[in-house]
């Protein structure tokens, strides 16, 4: 892949944790020059310091407010001229039965998730149509099939999907390609800063992290799905089997997710 990013102008949301940080990593790697933002400073700065000679430019930004997003992305083609590729990363997720949830938690996913991938996409799609370039949104299996104690985070993926399979037909003709991917179960920081139903940030994380696939090895997966233009990508055995059920046998689907997610009651408070 050095050949296919080198010198292409990637721009990475919430590239401090996971795998956005896993993207921005494999990217500088192959030559790319790349923009990312994140909330926190401080790891911006740590994320510079670990790639000190490479073409990075960071800003802190928060993606759902618009404003934000205009400027994180003016100052992209500012200090790069152009914008090759975009990447809808940064997200948040949570945790909590509808029926004791707080409705501010679901605007606040939603704002993040879905609004902060519409503004970035909006400001960054004069460029890209330009550079026939291509717009990726990080999604979920959430964003197929519904999951218990995932209302908010659900939903939000939903609307991704939607919104980018629009683009996806709009922008036929402008050569742009569009697609969006679904992780499934990978090593991640999302969990660790899950809101619960207060909006409060979770106190643990109730999956086993070291049994997950790595960041590192779900971007490589990604960019490489980039470079062969693919639709959609679905990354691990589970989620392509949750896809799969949830399309042909619904029903069937539904007794499962049950059943997983109410035997593990951890996973919905």
């Amino acid at each position: 892949m050095n050949g296919y990013y080198k010198d292409k102008v990637v721009v990475v949301t919430g590239g401090t944790d996971g795998i956005g940080r896993g993207l921005v990593s494999a990217l500088l790697g192959f030559g790319a020059k790349v923009a990312t933002c994140g909330r926190n400073h401080d790891k911006l700065y740590s994320l510079q310091a670990t790639h000190p000679s490479a073409f990075l430019h960071t800003m802190v930004a928060d993606v759902s407010q618009e404003a934000e997003c205009q400027r994180f992305i003016e100052s992209t083609v500012a200090a790069y001229g152009r914008i090759d590729i975009l990447i809808n990363n940064a997200g948040i997720s949570m945790r909590g039965l509808f029926k004791d949830l707080d409705v501010t938690v679901i605007r606040k996913v939603m704002d993040i998730n879905f609004y902060g991938a519409v503004y970035c996409t909006k400001f960054a799609l004069p460029y890209l149509i330009k550079s026939k370039g291509t717009i990726v949104g990080i999604s979920s299996i959430a964003g197929y099939r519904g999951l218990p104690g995932r209302t908010g985070y659900s939903a939000s993926k939903f609307a991704l999907q939607g919104f980018l399979e629009c683009l996806m037909t709009e922008l036929r003709d402008d050569q742009v390609h569009v697609m969006w991917v679904s992780p499934g179960f990978t090593a991640s920081s999302i969990r660790d800063n899950a809101l619960n139903d207060k909006g409060e940030k979770q106190k643990e994380n109730p999956m086993d992290e070291g049994k997950m696939m790595t960041a590192e090895a779900a971007s490589l997966l990604i960019l490489q799905a980039i470079k062969n233009r693919k639709r959609t990508l679905v990354i691990t055995g589970t989620g392509k089997e949750t896809v799969f059920l949830n399309k042909f046998f619904p029903s069937l689907a539904d007794k499962l997710v049950h059943k997983f997610y109410f035997k593990n009651k951890e996973l919905i408070k």
